[in-house]
């Protein structure tokens, strides 16, 4: 098998020259869709027939939830591939999301809280579902953490990367947890075998919300890692030659 293609992708300049082509695009797709969503989740769609309104904080408590767990697999996929391989642009890319998806993960766990208020009548409970969350936003401090605690960069990308890899056993607990525990968080309506239980109307505007949410979070995600490529390769030529150009445009 030819192994090119991947050696060319793991170059830090190849990343960023490719990035740079799809990071407005992946911008404007995300703010058109996100207004889109935000207009069917606000104006659109009917409240539910049991929460009322408040079942419209599901269109922003869902598509971080997702992402706070997507986000944390490409994180200890990145910092895999860089442990395994010695790839630095894995490295960067893991370090780059992390701090998304600690913030995605607090935006789960604060609307979390608003939506069980009214519907659940209590702001927190230590159930399975809330509690492997919460984990799941210390698992993301730790590794940050962890990286800035070593003056040696190399070392503190190698020692987060074993805790970002331990700590993916905690995103099949989040997902399964409200299967395999009696909590009170309901049970999946849309991640599940056979036909969604949403309805059809708040299915179309959550999913509006989820790629919107995916897209916007993927380009915040490109240029974190285009500014921590330019961070530990500015020494580079091929930084200073891009830089001097920019500057040139500019």
């Amino acid at each position: 098998m030819d192994w090119a293609w991947f050696h060319r992708l793991s170059s830090p300049k190849w990343f960023y020259v490719l990035s740079e082509r799809w990071a407005t695009k992946l911008l404007w797709s995300g703010v058109l869709l996100f207004v889109v969503g935000v207009y069917l989740s606000l104006w659109a769609t009917p409240p539910d027939y049991q929460q009322g309104d408040s079942v419209r904080i599901m269109y922003l408590h869902v598509p971080a939830a997702m992402g706070s767990m997507a986000l944390y697999m490409t994180m200890a996929v990145s910092a895999a591939i860089g442990y395994i391989w010695r790839i630095r642009l894995a490295y960067m890319v893991a370090i780059a999301i992390a701090p998304v998806g600690a913030l995605l993960t607090a935006v789960t766990l604060i609307t979390g809280s608003l939506w069980g208020r009214p519907t659940w009548g209590t702001w927190w409970v230590w159930d399975a579902r809330l509690t492997s969350e919460l984990i799941l936003l210390f698992l993301y401090l730790g590794y940050i953490a962890l990286h800035r605690a070593f003056e040696d960069r190399e070392v503190g990308d190698r020692a987060s990367a074993v805790l970002a890899m331990v700590g993916v056993v905690n995103v099949p607990i989040i997902h399964y947890s409200v299967y395999w525990w009696n909590t009170l968080h309901q049970k999946a309506t849309i991640t599940r075998l056979g036909k969604p239980l949403i309805d059809s109307e708040m299915g179309v505007a959550l999913y509006v919300m989820m790629i919107a949410t995916g897209l916007l979070v993927a380009w915040i995600c490109i240029v974190r890692i285009q500014t921590e490529i330019l961070d530990r390769e500015w020494r580079k030529q091929w930084v200073c030659e891009l830089l001097e150009k920019k500057a040139n445009v500019a």
